[in-house]
C-alpha cells in the first residue's frame, strides 16, 4: 500500500448547457454553465467514475490545489487522492459546483441573459432534485451512464440519497454522511435566523446588492456566526475555548472578550468575503424543502422503494444538527425495502463538521466500503 498522496494541481473546468433547465419551483434556466473538477482517469469502460456532491458552502474544488493558490486546498482533500479511502489510482472523481452557487456555475451573481445584469433576486428557486438533474446532463455529458458511487456529506447526502431516487439505474453506490431525510423544525428555524440576518441587512437592497457595488456583509458575517454555531459540538467548544478570556479577567465591554467570540467573527468575517449572499439565501432554502417522503404522506420507506443502489450510511456521536437518529431512519426504511445498506456511527467528538475531519475510524470504514466497489 502506497503512502497517500495529494492529487497535486488541479484545474477547474467549465460545461455549458444550453437546453433549458425546468425547475421544481415552476421557473426555468434557459441556459446554465457548471463548473467542475475531476481527479483520476476514466477507465475504457467509463464504470469508475464517483461523483462527490457538497454541502451548503463547499464547491467543486474537492481535492488537490490550484498553481496559482497552492493554500486553496480542496475541502476534502484528506478523503480524495492517491492512496487515501476514495482513491484516484481506482476511481475517477468529479466535484461539481450546484447551480445557484458562488463558484463560477450559473447563480445570482451571473448575467441574466434576459436583463443583462445580474440575476439577483431574479435567481429562481432551485432544489436538491435541480441540482441532481443538472448533474445528470453532466454526466451524459462525459459520458457516463452509471457512477459507480455518488458520494456527500450533510446536504450532499441529500443529494446522494436523490440521486438513487431520481436515477436509480444509474447509482450502482450511494455514501449518505452526516446527513437526513429531511430537515427538523430546529433547523429550519436555525436557517431562518440565519436568512433573517442577511434579509435585514441595509446593504441587502432586495437582493439587488450587485447594481449598488455593496455586499451585505453584516448579514452574511452573522448568518455564518449562527450556522457555525450548529456545525460544533459543546465539547469540541468546550475543548478549543473554553471560558478563555482574552485579556484573563473580564473588562466589561461588548468588544471581543471570550475566545469563542473571536473565533466566531474570524469565522464570519472571512464568509463574507468570499461567499455570495444570494447563494446562501438559495441553498438554505433548498436544504429546507428536500423532504421526498412528503409525496409519500410522509412514508420513508414509500419514498426509498424505488432505489436500487448499494448504500453506506454515516452519522457521528456529537453532531446535533444532524444526528445518528436521522441517519438510522434512512438505515431502518432501506432495510424495510430489502436494499444492502451498512451503518457505521462515529464516535467523534467535533460534532457536524467530524464529516470533513481526517478521522480513523471514519477513514477506515469508508475505505473498507469503496474497496468493496467493483469498477
Amino acid at each position: 500500500m502506497i503512502q497517500a498522496q495529494s492529487v497535486g494541481v488541479v484545474t477547474p473546468q467549465t460545461a455549458h448547457f444550453a437546453t433549458p433547465l425546468p425547475l421544481r419551483s415552476g421557473g426555468v434556466l434557459p441556459s446554465y454553465d457548471l463548473v467542475y473538477e475531476t481527479y483520476g482517469t476514466l477507465n475504457a469502460a467509463r464504470s469508475n467514475a464517483v461523483l462527490v456532491c457538497h454541502a451548503l458552502s463547499g464547491s467543486h474544488h474537492v481535492a488537490g490545489r490550484y498553481a496559482d493558490t497552492p493554500d486553496n486546498i480542496g475541502w476534502w482533500d484528506n478523503l480524495v487522492g492517491p492512496g487515501k479511502p476514495l482513491d484516484t489510482r481506482k476511481f475517477f472523481v468529479i466535484g461539481v459546483n450546484n447551480l445557484g452557487g458562488c463558484y463560477g456555475t450559473t447563480g445570482p451573481v451571473s448575467i441574466n441573459p434576459a436583463t443583462g445584469k445580474p440575476w439577483g433576486a431574479a435567481f429562481p428557486f432551485v432544489t436538491v432534485e435541480d441540482w441532481v438533474d443538472a448533474q445528470a446532463r453532466l454526466a451524459d455529458l462525459l459520458g457516463i451512464e452509471r457512477f459507480a458511487a455518488v458520494v456527500g456529506g450533510s446536504l450532499g447526502g441529500m443529494q446522494a440519497l436523490s440521486w438513487t431516487l431520481q436515477y436509480p439505474e444509474r447509482v450502482g453506490h450511494a455514501a449518505v454522511i452526516a446527513s437526513a431525510p429531511k430537515l427538523t423544525a430546529q433547523n429550519i428555524a436555525f436557517n431562518e435566523v440565519a436568512r433573517q440576518a442577511i434579509l435585514t441587512d441595509p446593504d441587502f437592497h432586495g437582493g439587488n446588492y450587485y447594481e449598488h457595488g455593496v455586499v451585505p456583509a453584516r448579514g452574511l458575517k452573522l448568518a455564518r456566526m449562527v450556522g457555525h454555531i450548529t456545525y460544533l459540538s459543546d465539547d469540541s467548544m468546550g475543548e478549543k475555548f473554553g471560558r478563555s478570556l482574552r485579556h484573563g479577567k473580564a473588562v466589561y465591554s461588548y468588544d471581543v472578550e471570550f475566545e469563542i467570540e473571536s473565533y466566531l467573527r474570524y469565522q464570519g468575517d472571512k464568509f463574507a468575503g468570499y461567499f455570495d449572499a444570494n447563494t446562501y439565501l438559495l441553498t438554505t432554502k433548498a436544504l429546507d424543502y428536500y423532504d421526498p417522503a412528503f409525496a409519500h404522506g410522509g412514508n420513508l420507506a414509500a419514498a426509498l422503494a424505488g432505489a436500487s443502489a448499494d448504500f453506506l450510511v454515516v452519522s457521528f456521536t456529537t453532531d446535533w444538527r444532524f444526528s445518528p437518529a436521522r441517519s438510522r431512519e434512512i438505515v431502518y426504511a432501506l432495510l424495510h425495502n430489502q436494499r444492502n445498506v451498512s451503518y457505521a456511527e462515529i464516535d467523534c467528538a467535533a460534532g457536524h463538521d467530524s464529516f470533513l475531519l481526517d478521522e480513523p475510524h471514519y477513514h477506515a470504514v469508508l475505505s473498507a466500503w469503496f474497496d468493496r466497489i467493483k469498477v
